[in-house]
């Protein structure tokens, strides 16, 4: 089968872009002679001539006509399959801030599908209040996957979540007076939001348990002992949602946003794409069909 040599590809391009030998010989840093017998092995390999010559003008030829946008892609491919290798060995550090529920559910796996193609990337990923990590991005981040009232916030919009009010399925919890409610600890949205719903309804309540920990927060939740707050896309099967029928105030909905720090590393540019690309193919709601920009 005939192959086309990527280095005769680019003696005929530069010959063809500069309408010259001379000019080209000069772009690709070799001799007029050295130009010609790449473009004469070119001329041999595809059985026909490329170029019309005199001794003034250089043109192409109906088949060079033909050869040009092949040539072209050809490089282009060539050139995009050598950087995208080249990347597979790229070495780096990224760190990652992420909500205590998508470091549990949905980073390792997306991570693990990053680390198979970068291997020699190293990713240090913490989970925790996101809204903490904000104000050290790129001091101590590079990345952060926060969360903020739909509507507000800044960064990149990744995806939509509804906060649920939860509760086991096994007890009534929520017909406690005042209402028991494990939360998490100051700066958390869910706190903030559960205590303003329950404040504006007029419903009395006490903060039962207090935990920074997502799985203690559901274990409290699920023997009956207080009502929590969840994403209704990581609601337990040892939980069940609570709405209006069962007293409990509507909460605010919450989006999903990527902020980057302001200079970042190949590495953390990959790994950047890589969690926008993998967030739009996630079940659920995706930012792309409430895109607004920021």
């Amino acid at each position: 089968m005939m192959t086309l040599d990527p280095d005769l590809l680019r003696a005929f391009l530069a010959v063809a872009d500069h309408s010259s030998f001379t000019r080209a010989a000069v772009s690709l840093n070799r001799t007029q002679s050295a130009v010609s017998m790449q473009i004469r092995r070119l001329e041999m390999r595809v059985a026909t001539e490329l170029f019309r010559r005199s001794t003034t003008t250089v043109e192409l030829t109906q088949a060079g006509e033909s050869l040009l946008a092949y040539a072209r892609r050809i490089l282009a491919l060539n050139e995009e399959a050598v950087g995208r290798l080249r990347e597979h060995q790229l070495e780096g550090r990224v760190r990652l801030g992420v909500m205590d529920d998508y470091g549990s559910h949905v980073l390792p796996a997306l991570l693990a599908r990053f680390l198979s193609l970068y291997p020699r990337i190293h990713v240090e990923m913490e989970t925790g209040l996101t809204s903490t990590m904000l104000g050290r991005l790129g001091d101590s981040y590079d990345l952060v996957i926060a969360m903020h009232a739909r509507g507000h916030g800044d960064g990149e919009l990744l995806r939509l979540e509804q906060p649920v009010w939860a509760a086991s399925a096994a007890h009534q919890a929520w017909l406690i007076d005042p209402l028991p409610v494990a939360l998490y600890p100051m700066g958390c949205l869910f706190r903030k939001w559960a205590i303003e719903a329950l404040d504006a309804a007029q419903r009395p309540w006490r903060l039962a348990f207090v935990s920074h920990n997502l799985a203690t927060v559901e274990a409290i939740a699920a023997q009956g002992l207080a009502i929590t707050v969840v994403k209704s896309s990581f609601l337990p099967r040892s939980l069940r949602s609570l709405s209006v029928e069962e007293g409990l105030p509507a909460l605010p909905g919450a989006e999903i946003r990527l902020h980057a720090g302001p200079s970042l590393t190949r590495a953390a540019g990959l790994l950047a794409d890589h969690l926008r690309e993998a967030f739009t193919t996630m079940p659920g709601e995706p930012a792309m069909k409430y895109h607004r920009a920021s």
